[in-house]
């Protein structure tokens, strides 16, 4: 993460939150989709502590969740500055900072504390660069988790290259935002730079079994985005 957080300087923090609905047709879904699985695996209405990873940008997660759930309270931790401070804005502005602490930095510099109930790392794995680096983030996460906690991962998975017709679609989706055409081969460039996502789902489904999670379940599909919910198997 600590490459991947180079390229989210201050003027990648500025655009992330127009950007992220546009890239990810199906956004606000995902991110619900998400909280009501946690909240039906953890329990209507419980006090559970979540993990959140790489919650910079929009902080969503703890947007969404925080709505949905009163008594949950969030650890959000992000390795770039910028878009923390754009999720604090954000959390601040619903009225959520009470709930949330924030923690500036990698999962392996969080100071012991209690496991936590569930976790989320979303659209941070496919900038992670090479499986050895995803698996120590996860194993990480499992590794702060109680048993048989859920987790949410959410990314892009394939060789965008090898997807052509996806690509197309998805530079197509930013023509419908309005996005001029002298603007669309520079977001290309963008989704391109540095990007190192899973190569399948059943890639996914390895990285998963061999950090330590167990039952991962497909939930939501947009083009080259997956989101899975699994469960720690410590």
């Amino acid at each position: 993460m600590v490459s991947a957080a180079s390229k989210f300087d201050s003027s990648r923090a500025e655009e992330y939150a127009e950007q992220s609905r546009i890239a990810l047709a199906g956004y606000e879904a995902c991110h619900e989709l998400a909280a009501c699985l946690l909240s039906s695996i953890l329990g209507r209405g419980s006090r559970c502590h979540l993990l959140v990873v790489g919650a910079g940008g929009t902080g969503q997660e703890i947007l969404v969740a925080g709505r949905l759930e009163g008594d949950w309270r969030f650890t959000a931790i992000d390795p770039s500055a910028p878009m923390l401070q754009g999720a604090q804005a954000a959390i601040e502005a619903a009225g959520l900072s009470a709930r949330t602490e924030w923690h500036f930095g990698l999962v392996e510099s969080l100071s012991a504390r209690e496991p936590f109930d569930a976790a989320t790392l979303i659209g941070v794995l496919h900038h992670v660069q090479g499986d050895e680096a995803k698996l120590s983030l996860l194993r990480g996460i499992a590794s702060r988790l109680k048993p048989n906690a859920p987790i949410i991962l959410a990314c892009n998975r394939g060789t965008y290259a090898d997807q052509p017709l996806f690509l197309d679609a998805w530079a197509t989706r930013w023509r419908m935002a309005g996005t001029p055409e002298s603007e669309i081969q520079g977001k290309i460039g963008k989704i391109l730079q540095g990007a190192d996502p899973p190569a399948s789902n059943k890639a996914i489904a390895k990285l998963l079994e061999f950090a330590g999670f167990k039952e991962p379940r497909l939930f939501f599909s947009s083009l080259f985005w997956g989101a899975w919910i699994a469960r720690c198997d410590g």
